[in-house]
């Protein structure tokens, strides 16, 4: 069964990712790097056990990893192997003057981590303070039920209201609205559709989708083209936390909100900003 999250990078970045290594591993999760005991005897053996044995890989993408034979070579076995690779959004290390916009994007990496492979980790306790200085104790990692969804520039949460309305051709939706606090009914489990990705409602099992004609948002009991939707990492946003852009993909309108309530943009603007929580 596999057992570890791996790191693969270029050697231009161990000190950065040592340091990201050195805080997984301290937060609970456990992780494989080359120069941590993940290296022993035959080089190319070793490096196949790391891919073999891990639920996902984390890669370090630069300039110079994509140059690399070796990295390439680890990414392609990792793909032969099914080990989850793609799929996670990309977190943002760059530019980390700050010790607070490493938390943030560590926070992100162990979240993302968590979502998509929390159920194949064995997650321990975070490791104890020192007695001498007293912090307050890390919460125990945990996967969420589902991808969350704040407005970033209203603070509203994506929630299925439960509430059934009929739609003109006699289809049964319940109405989905905007919410000021997160709940059960603002989780949606993410699930792969062709070349997108359906959201289903974890209390509700609708699927989120999107109305043209009305301009709203409702959840459905069957998933159709108006339900499959394009999530992308927003990447003017320069917060380091998880900012991503959800776009309809049968109708190619990102999802926003104005005036308090949803509505479709066919251009991107700030309005269309959301944090993934």
């Amino acid at each position: 069964m596999p057992s570890h999250i791996m790191l693969s990078y270029q050697w231009d970045d161990q000190a950065l990712v040592k340091k990201i290594f050195d805080r997984l591993r301290e937060d609970g999760l456990p992780v494989w790097m080359d120069i941590e005991g993940g290296v022993t005897g035959n080089i190319n053996d070793a490096m196949a056990a790391g891919v073999e044995e891990a639920a996902v890989i984390c890669p370090f993408m630069t300039p110079a990893y994509q140059a690399s034979r070796s990295c390439k070579k680890e990414l392609n076995y990792a793909d032969s192997r099914e080990v989850i690779t793609a799929g996670l959004l990309w977190v943002d290390f760059r530019n980390l003057e700050k010790d607070e916009r490493f938390e943030m994007c560590v926070s992100s990496l162990e979240e993302e981590i968590m979502y998509n492979a929390g159920h194949l980790l064995a997650v321990e306790e975070p490791r104890a303070e020192e007695v001498d200085q007293p912090e307050p104790s890390k919460p125990h990692l945990k996967r969420k039920p589902g991808r969350g969804f704040l407005h970033a520039l209203s603070k509203l949460y994506i929630q299925d209201a439960g509430e059934q309305v009929v739609d003109p051709t006699g289809d049964t939706r319940n109405t989905v609205e905007l919410n000021e606090k997160p709940g059960e009914r603002c989780y949606w489990e993410e699930i792969k559709a062709n070349g997108a990705k359906y959201y289903r409602n974890v209390v509700t099992n609708r699927y989120l989708g999107f109305d043209a004609v009305t301009n709203q948002v409702h959840s459905e009991a069957s998933p159709s083209v108006s339900e499959e939707w394009l999530m992308l990492v927003d990447q003017t946003d320069q917060s380091h936390q998880r900012a991503v852009i959800i776009k309809n993909k049968h109708l190619g309108k990102f999802l926003a909100v104005q005036d308090g309530g949803f509505t479709g943009l066919t251009l991107y603007n700030e309005d269309c900003k959301w944090f993934l929580v």
